[in-house]
């Protein structure tokens, strides 16, 4: 599993919410979703590409990008 960082633009836990159901969706194929508010930015730990999971988070509406994979 593989943990991909994104920068995602959230003002609010509502907008923490929404990112973490969309990805919530994804159900077994996500293992574990962080999220830090503060700095907006979301860890994801899934076998799933950066690609995918920077597609479902941008269901969201919200502006993001991808930053890497966190060591």
């Amino acid at each position: 599993m593989t943990v991909h960082e994104f920068k995602v633009e959230m003002t609010c836990t509502g907008c923490s919410g929404a990112v973490e159901r969309v990805l919530g969706k994804l159900k077994e194929k996500v293992e574990k979703v962080e999220i830090d508010l503060d700095n907006k930015k979301v860890f994801v730990t899934s076998a799933l590409s950066a690609d995918e999971l920077l597609e479902t988070i941008k269901k969201t509406g919200k502006e993001t990008s991808y930053v890497g994979v966190k060591n």
